[in-house]
């Protein structure tokens, strides 16, 4: 078996879907719980792979959204065991890496939707911001700049609206 001397030997491999990132708290509200569980369910009918923090709260609800549409599912998870994943997670990751694995999710994925959040879903929208990722927001942070409103997060109503303009905005919707 020969292998290629440079990876620019190798076929370019292009995403078939795209890839969203759902981010948002382990502990959340009931109502949070409600509108990730359908942004998860709406991005896997639309054939969107889903990426999150594989944990609790808005991760867990927006995976068992996708898989009731049958839908992909990854979690980047911050400790050492495949099993702290939540049971909607198709492929765990595994990093050791702690809250930086919020880089590796916001990196991996086309655009991000923040439903909800504390300081780590803050964190993962920074990131994703300054990554250059589109983020849209669902009842999450606002952001402002030397006390004026910063408007960089794409404000959505709905989980519906939520994942069109994820979706418009990585190229897959008009």
């Amino acid at each position: 078996m020969s292998f290629p001397e440079d990876a620019r030997d190798l076929p370019e491999i292009r995403h078939r879907t795209p890839i969203v990132a759902v981010v948002g708290s382990a502990l959340c509200s009931p109502h949070e719980m409600k509108l990730a569980e359908a942004v998860g369910r709406v991005l896997a009918e639309a054939g969107a792979t889903l990426i999150c923090g594989g944990g609790s709260g808005v991760m867990e609800a927006a995976c068992r959204g996708a898989k009731q549409a049958n839908g992909l599912t990854i979690g980047i998870l911050p400790g050492f065991h495949a099993s702290d994943a939540n049971p909607f997670v198709d492929i765990p990751i595994v990093t050791g890496l702690g809250e930086a694995r919020n880089v590796i999710i916001v990196r991996t994925a086309q655009v991000v939707i923040a439903v909800g959040g504390e300081f780590g879903t803050l964190s993962e929208i920074a990131f994703a911001l300054k990554l250059g990722r589109p983020v849209i927001g669902l009842e999450t942070w606002e952001l402002a700049k030397a006390g004026q409103p910063y408007p960089v997060i794409v404000r959505a109503l709905t989980p519906e609206e939520a994942v069109r303009l994820a979706l418009r905005s990585c190229g897959r919707l008009r």
